[in-house]
């Protein structure tokens, strides 16, 4: 719950249009569940963000940085603090020989159109990809053998003090799916790639030939976050899925995808609370046949 002293502070960094109150969470995730967040705040250029992170710092009110809601649950209790959203209003995207800008907000995919206008090769992986720059960054998203570390020339952040430091490609850190960006409190304003000059004709086909690999192979169909657990070292997590028996399994309206176990879906009427309890039956019945630990790759917000 935020009070009304708090939310009179909040109207002195962000303009009224960028701030809600109980903003619903099912409407700002791609699982199109979740209950309200006490404070949604839109981040744009009219926000001061510098000193809105200080004065929720000061203040110690949590806060959560999210972009496309592509990897995210949110509980269905909500969340009892500010969502900082990092979308269209922060998705500058700016291209200069054979390298882009992109803010925070701008949406992968759309990066990756972008260069495959221009004739830039590097980014087919992220064609059909759903999150935006900021998250991609974070969490290093990947596929098809590509992935974020290959392009990133520079990340720009602000700390929690709300100063602006540029971090370049070995400092990120880089690893399967995470980023120096995990372990500190650190928010992506906008990062550099650099690409190579490339044959437009088979930079489109490339990613016509992903995209259509998507369709074919995932329950894009329905609402879901992605794949729901990281791949586990010497194994594919829908395969072990499979080989457990749970292709099909559904607790409320959460199913284990049977056109592809690695999946989580929303088959409708699912309540975070099934989707949350099917991720942990199997990654207890995974555990249980196979000895192996399944990571989810899904954010889990919220108490459960």
């Amino acid at each position: 719950m935020i009070s009304q002293t708090v939310r009179e502070a909040l109207q002195r960094f962000v303009p009224a249009e960028d701030l809600h109150m109980e903003e619903p969470m099912k409407n700002h995730t791609t699982f199109k569940v979740g209950g309200n967040a006490a404070c949604f705040i839109e981040i744009s250029p009219g926000v001061q963000t510098e000193k809105l992170l200080l004065y929720l710092k000061r203040v110690e009110i949590p806060y959560f940085i999210m972009g496309n809601g592509s990897n995210l649950l949110v509980s269905d209790k909500g969340y009892n603090g500010v969502i900082l959203h990092f979308g269209r209003k922060m998705d500058e995207i700016r291209i200069s020989g054979d390298h882009i800008y992109a803010a925070a907000g701008a949406s992968l995919a759309r990066v990756a159109a972008a260069a495959a206008d221009q004739g830039l090769t590097g980014l087919e992986f992220a064609a059909g990809i759903p999150g935006t720059v900021g998250g991609a960054v974070m969490m290093n998203a990947g596929a098809y053998d590509g992935e974020m570390k290959q392009v990133v020339e520079t990340v720009t952040v602000w700390n929690d003090e709300g100063d602006k430091l540029e971090l370049d490609n070995e400092t990120m850190e880089f690893g399967y799916r995470t980023s120096a960006l995990k372990n500190h409190p650190f928010i992506v304003a906008s990062c550099t790639l650099c690409c190579k000059p490339g044959n437009q004709e088979e930079i489109r086909a490339k990613m016509a030939d992903f995209q259509q690999r998507r369709r074919e192979k995932q329950p894009i169909e329905f609402p879901s976050a992605g794949s729901t657990f990281k791949r586990p070292e010497g194994h594919f997590a829908g395969k072990l899925i499979m080989d457990a028996g749970l292709s099909g399994y559904q607790i409320g309206g959460a199913q284990v995808s049977p056109k592809h176990c690695g999946f989580v879906v929303n088959t409708g009427g699912a309540t975070a609370k099934d989707i949350k309890e099917l991720i942990d039956y199997i990654r207890e019945t995974v555990y249980e046949r196979f000895s192996v630990h399944l990571e989810p790759e899904v954010i889990m917000l919220g108490k459960f």
